[in-house]
């Protein structure tokens, strides 16, 4: 998949690829809400995560202030008190309940005694990934992080990659994507010209039976732990 060289890239995804994200942000928002609700906020905790959910939708997951909003839509004005104690709750147990996946630090200690050079593209905001980097000490191994807030496009749009190959001084053909999801980060990678690596999917037999038909560059494994006996 990457020729044995010296000048090979491996990208990463973030949540769901190297860091375990599975409910922590709905039990996160979940917390939060208690909280606010306990000190005041008119709405049992069901109806108030219903109108936070319906916030998201609408303002996206990036979005920094949904609870700023949910006072203003609950209370009519913005509540700083009930919005701290959303925001605080919400990022303590967020980062409290964030992990790296069982293999994750050893592999990327296998890539880099390998020679590989590591970088990260997501789509995000380049803060809080590095962030989750930092708080898990994994921060160190990779170069660049590359996210969409950067950019200005999401996964899978080409420029994201070519960004990322660009800053990473990279060629496509000696570089490889490993990530969750398939349209987002395997259909991406290959449509900039590079292979993929598929961990943790939910991958449908239709899209596997459309990488058998196109020959796609894209291996699928369980584990990240796995990717060491490819590379």
């Amino acid at each position: 998949m990457i020729k044995n060289d010296d000048d090979r890239v491996v990208f990463f995804d973030v949540d769901g690829t190297l860091l375990d994200t599975s409910d922590f942000a709905e039990t996160a928002r979940k917390a939060a809400i208690g909280l606010m609700v306990d000190n005041g906020l008119p709405l049992d905790k069901d109806e108030a995560y219903g109108v936070l959910k319906t916030i998201i939708r609408e303002k996206g997951s990036n979005y920094g202030k949904h609870f700023n909003v949910l006072t203003q839509v609950v209370l009519g004005h913005e509540d700083p008190m009930l919005v701290a104690l959303g925001m605080i709750t919400y990022h303590n147990v967020k980062m409290a309940l964030l992990r790296p996946f069982p293999e994750t630090i050893d592999t990327l200690i296998y890539l880099k005694s390998q020679g590989y050079r590591l970088a990260v593209i997501s789509n995000g905001i380049t803060i809080k990934q590095w962030e989750k980097l930092v708080r898990l000490n994994i921060h160190s191994f990779f170069d660049e992080v590359i996210t969409s807030e950067e950019v200005g496009k999401n996964k899978p749009s080409k420029l994201i990659y070519d960004v990322a190959l660009r800053k990473m001084k990279g060629n496509p053909e000696k570089s490889l994507m490993i990530g969750n999801k398939f349209k987002e980060d395997a259909l991406g990678a290959v449509n900039a010209g590079m292979g993929a690596i598929l961990v943790n999917s939910d991958i449908t037999e239709d899209d596997r039976d459309y990488i058998k038909k196109e020959k796609l560059d894209i291996t699928i494994v369980d584990d990240i732990g796995d990717v060491k006996t490819i590379l």
